[in-house]
């Protein structure tokens, strides 16, 4: 599983002209679910996204996590982290895992998040999607859990 994970001050996704999820601020996550992913990365991508210290404190340093800072989730599905762009001109989506394997993932991923206390919207799975965020710092991380 790959996330890149973008703090921000305001996100939303909108799919065929209607706003699917909108946050204040907190985090917005772009998900690839790759082969072999299962439920060993969802636990610990969401146990690192709950605890990663990536807000400021009163002092300005990064010693916040997002609940103490008072963020939400903005969860969106993206294939497209799991491809390769090693040869040719094309992308390869050979890593990527299937939709029925992915989508319960990310739903897993999800409740995972809400389960720690975080609240948490998402974009549609398979859907074209428009998401706008204003990147905070900017500060973007990315973070990978192999499967097998």
């Amino acid at each position: 599983m790959r996330l890149v994970v973008q703090r921000v001050s305001s996100a939303s996704v909108t799919v065929d002209g209607r706003t699917v999820g909108r946050i204040d601020g907190g985090l917005v996550v772009l998900a690839g679910v790759e082969a072999g992913d299962g439920e060993d990365q969802v636990a610990a991508a969401a146990s690192r996204l709950s605890r990663l210290r990536l807000f400021d404190d009163e002092r300005g340093r990064m010693n916040l996590d997002i609940r103490q800072a008072g963020g939400s989730v903005l969860l969106v599905s993206q294939f497209t982290l799991a491809a390769s762009t090693r040869k040719g001109r094309r992308p390869s989506f050979d890593r990527a895992a299937r939709p029925e394997v992915a989508e319960p993932l990310l739903a897993g991923l999800r409740r995972r998040l809400e389960e720690a206390g975080l609240t948490v919207e998402e974009g549609r799975f398979g859907a074209r999607m428009r998401v706008e965020l204003a990147n905070d710092g900017p500060v973007t991380f990315v973070l990978e859990f192999r499967g097998s």
